[in-house]
């Protein structure tokens, strides 16, 4: 899959040190895969990722462009345990 970065969602990667890799797989094989409460465009992929101890990686992707683009990217200390 095809994917573009914010500037935003490419300083938070660094930043955190989030592969883009762990971004590719969560976005194609997600655990759970939900709306934006507030934008319509966007939608919330998460999955654990287990070289870092399973903590849920939390993706938030413009999915109304082509190719989808990143926005941002972090571990979601709220959804740890999901799966």
């Amino acid at each position: 899959m095809e994917l573009t970065f914010s500037q935003h969602a490419r300083a938070q990667m660094a930043e955190r040190e989030i592969p883009q890799l762990w971004v590719e797989q969560v976005v194609t094989s997600p655990a759970r895969r939900t709306p934006d409460q507030g934008d319509d465009t966007a939608e919330h992929f998460y999955a654990p990722v287990a070289e870092h101890g399973d903590r849920v990686l939390r993706v938030v992707v413009n999915t109304s462009l082509t190719p989808w683009r990143v926005v941002t990217v972090f571990f979601d200390r709220r959804a740890r345990g999901e799966r």
